[in-house]
């Protein structure tokens, strides 16, 4: 099947080549997969809070044929200083509009999640919480609630590209935590074996571990091998008739600089943990090797001399996450020293409660002998004789 393209979106060069390429390679005998992982491309999430808000200013800008052609004929420094925003004082009056109330909504709808975070939130807690919360007023300005201006769409790309950048952070130390303890959990079950059984239960996961690292050769992430996939299989052309400038054309369109944040799309697809991070490693390699002056933007230009490159011919074979540990042996070792130290304050805490448990059962025993004390001495008054 062909990609439905609609007319200078602001994706999407990158989108395609991940989606069903960018992961170890899978049986394609299976019935509908492609028609499944276009429907999950398709409602792809970016997981940013204001999501529909990105999305729907986007969309919003794309209908206007003056800020289209600006943005096709744009350069880094364009956007990056923020003269792109500015044009958006030449836009239609209808465009115009639609983003002053797309505005409009996203500051209710944000508005109402501070009301319902105060209301639910105590007095003691109440100037962290409200620190917290207007950072989710970032990606807009809120000195003017009412119109959206070129101030708002600057905010709204450089808000983005941050928050991806920390997702991108926390995902690798996410991953990286995840592996550890899989590995700390191992060994101490290991330790539990008797030897006989440890030996026997060790060559059991090496095989296992030897049976996963044999798949398929993974195409390096940008070759012109996973690139000629993609032209091939997402978008129903000849292989042989490859073309790195129609490529680029096709799936972002003429000087269309992709913002990184759009990225986000790669790795947003409900897959599992372990995809979900090689998707990430992917991306990265490619804008290593292709965003030449590390703006986090790429060019037709960029990408273009990136094809000439003797790695887009002939790259090493890519490693997966599999190839080799994502930690060293010293973080393994400050992570177990963390899980002990934890394991320990648990245990205090465990003993601390169980002490005040024995010390309420104490009270209490004395408290029903006090009772019945209380009960004897009142039949005693009641009855003299």
């Amino acid at each position: 099947r062909r990609m439905k393209l609609k007319p200078c979106r602001l994706l999407l060069l990158l989108l395609s080549i991940s989606a069903g390429v960018w992961s170890v390679p899978i049986d394609r005998n299976v019935g509908n997969q492609e028609v499944k992982e276009e429907a999950q491309e398709e409602n792809a999430d970016t997981g940013l809070y204001y999501d529909r808000y990105l999305r729907e200013v986007i969309e919003v800008l794309e209908t206007d044929p003056h800020f289209r052609e600006k943005l096709q004929t744009a350069n880094t420094e364009d956007i990056k200083s923020g003269r792109l925003s500015k044009e958006l004082d030449l836009v239609s009056h209808h465009v115009r509009t639609r983003l002053d109330e797309l505005k409009r909504q996203e500051v209710s709808r944000l508005r109402m999640l501070l009301k319902a975070k105060l209301d639910s939130t105590n007095t003691q807690s109440l100037q962290m919480d409200h620190a917290s919360l207007l950072k989710q007023f970032e990606h807009l300005d809120p000195h003017n609630q009412n119109t959206f201006e070129a101030k708002d769409l600057e905010l709204l790309i450089s808000t983005a590209t941050k928050d991806l950048e920390d997702y991108d952070a926390e995902r690798h130390e996410e991953f990286k935590r995840y592996e550890m303890l899989k590995e700390h959990e191992r060994r101490e079950y290991l330790k539990g074996l008797d030897q006989e059984k440890r030996e026997t239960e060790e060559k059991r996961m090496q095989e296992l571990k030897e049976k996963h690292r044999q798949h398929p050769k993974v195409n390096a992430p940008g070759s012109v091998a996973q690139l000629r996939e993609v032209w091939e299989e997402t978008d129903g052309l000849d292989p042989q008739e490859f073309n790195p400038k129609t490529f680029f054309k096709l799936h972002g369109g003429h000087q269309l600089f992709l913002f990184s944040f759009l990225f986000f799309f790669f790795f947003k697809i409900p897959l599992p943990f372990f995809i979900l991070t090689q998707r990430l490693r992917m991306r990265e390699h490619v804008m290593k090797n292709v965003d030449a002056n590390q703006d986090r933007l790429v060019s037709l230009e960029e990408f273009l001399k990136s094809t000439e490159k003797k790695e887009f011919s002939n790259p090493r074979e890519w490693e997966t996450l599999d190839a080799k540990p994502a930690y060293t042996d010293e973080e393994l070792q400050r992570f177990e020293a963390e899980l002990r130290d934890k394991e320990e304050e648990l245990r205090r805490r465990a003993a601390t409660l169980h002490e005040e448990q024995e010390l309420l059962n104490e009270r209490g025993k004395a408290l029903e002998a006090q009772k019945r004390e209380y009960q004897q001495v009142t039949v005693t008054i009641a009855n003299p004789n």
